[in-house]
């Protein structure tokens, strides 16, 4: 290992997931029907957003940020599973798969800082009313879109610029159906303390921080409701968050189980079950989530509905 001083791989294999020819099939058509459904849904969600004035807020302002990271998100991972699935070329080259890694973190830690953006929203809807339509102006929505993803652009060239500059000399397999830096941190030959100082650094300032953000944006939302007297008061209160919260579920559930548990009971097929959830899953339901829930959404489809019929 100490003789592994410079990187002699040009490309990797991604191993995926080794089934038979009639389990790749089923696989290839289950994934193909997530991918179409999170591009669709969430193209969907832009498209109503910027053609109805009524869902011209700060609400909706955010979650066409989060639709739009939603469907890069996916575009990075699932198109390079497909085509291994239907190809059984496994082969990715070092430059793609450092691309791959690149953007697959930018998209996944914007969608970290716009579910924080939309988790402050819902505070100052709640906790501030009067004073919502002050704060809550449209140059300090900018700020906080551009501010979410000047970070993830910012984040991500490090551990890019990191990852590139490791050693991997002894095996070229990654036994994923993506380039993630967990899986190409245990590839590498290279010392890993630097590494996994950074990478936990990174975890509090990435994860836990706007994680906790949301936490007490919610205690605060909590407590506000619970003082409204009557209880449709409360319920429409709390309605108005409901979409955001099974997001923020939805979304940190997957990753806390998977980063989180001790290496020991790790299991790599269990890793990328976990990995399809809210690589693909999380962003196919957040259109669903949104316009089940939430009747603004549901009266704007309707809208379209009838424009459509009357051209």
């Amino acid at each position: 290992m100490d003789n592994c001083t410079k990187n002699t791989m040009k490309e990797f294999h991604l191993l995926a997931f080794p089934t038979s020819t009639t389990g790749n099939m089923v696989l290839f058509l289950g994934i193909l029907l997530l991918y179409l459904m999170t591009v669709i849904g969430n193209l969907i969600i832009i498209t109503l957003v910027c053609l109805v004035s009524q869902l011209h807020t700060p609400m909706y302002f955010f979650l066409c940020n989060l639709s739009t990271a939603d469907i890069a998100y996916v575009s990075v991972t699932l198109p390079k599973l497909l085509s291994i699935l239907i190809t059984q070329d496994h082969k990715i080259s070092f430059h793609g798969c450092i691309t791959q890694l690149y953007f697959f973190l930018l998209c996944g830690q914007a969608d970290i800082f716009i579910l924080t953006c939309m988790a402050y929203d819902r505070y100052v809807a709640i906790c501030k009313p009067l004073r919502y339509s002050m704060i809550m102006r449209i140059n300090v929505l900018v700020v906080m879109s551009a501010f979410s993803w000047l970070i993830g652009i910012w984040n991500s060239l490090v551990h890019a610029m990191v990852a590139s500059s490791l050693s991997f000399c002894h095996s070229d397999a990654i036994d994923h159906f993506f380039c993630d830096l967990k899986t190409l941190s245990m590839l590498s030959a290279s010392d890993s303390t630097n590494r996994d100082i950074l990478t936990t650094v990174e975890s509090v300032f990435i994860g836990c921080v706007p994680f906790l953000l949301i936490v007490i944006s919610y205690v605060y939302i909590i407590l506000t409701i619970l003082k409204i007297r009557s209880s449709t008061g409360r319920l429409k209160a709390f309605s108005s968050c409901t979409s955001h919260l099974t997001t923020v579920i939805l979304y940190y559930g997957p990753i806390i189980f998977l980063y989180m548990k001790p290496e020991k009971d790790s299991s790599r097929e269990d890793d990328k079950v976990l990995s399809i959830i809210y690589t693909a899953v999380v962003p196919m339901l957040n259109p669903l989530v949104y316009s089940l829930r939430n009747k603004e959404v549901l009266g704007a489809t309707a809208k379209i509905k009838q424009y459509m019929k009357n051209i």
